[in-house]
């Protein structure tokens, strides 16, 4: 029997939250080793841009708006993120176990 294709709303979801320069959770804990989603919510009055370096993502979200990336597969390990638009905000990092 040929296996059906792994589906996107399968995939565990994680919600990173942005308002004003704030980033909720600063530590988000995820699997590691499967494809995971990050929903994306900014509930500021202001833009946010989730950037990370280390996972070649970024997502504009315009106020008010919400958002989803996938992420195809981690290794153990962390990695940063932050609102480019804030820069002077406290980064926040995505722990893969």
């Amino acid at each position: 029997a040929a296996s059906l294709p792994a589906r996107a709303e399968d995939d565990p979801a994680f919600r990173i939250e942005f308002k004003d320069g704030v980033v909720n959770p600063l530590r988000l804990e995820v699997p590691a080793r499967r494809r995971i989603r990050l929903e994306l919510h900014n509930l500021g009055e202001t833009p946010a841009e989730f950037e990370s370096r280390e996972l070649r993502k970024e997502k504009v979200l315009a106020p008010g708006s919400n958002s989803t990336l996938v992420i195809r597969t981690l290794d153990p390990g962390e990695y940063d993120f932050f609102d480019d638009f804030h820069p002077d905000a406290p980064p926040a990092v995505l722990v893969a176990k």
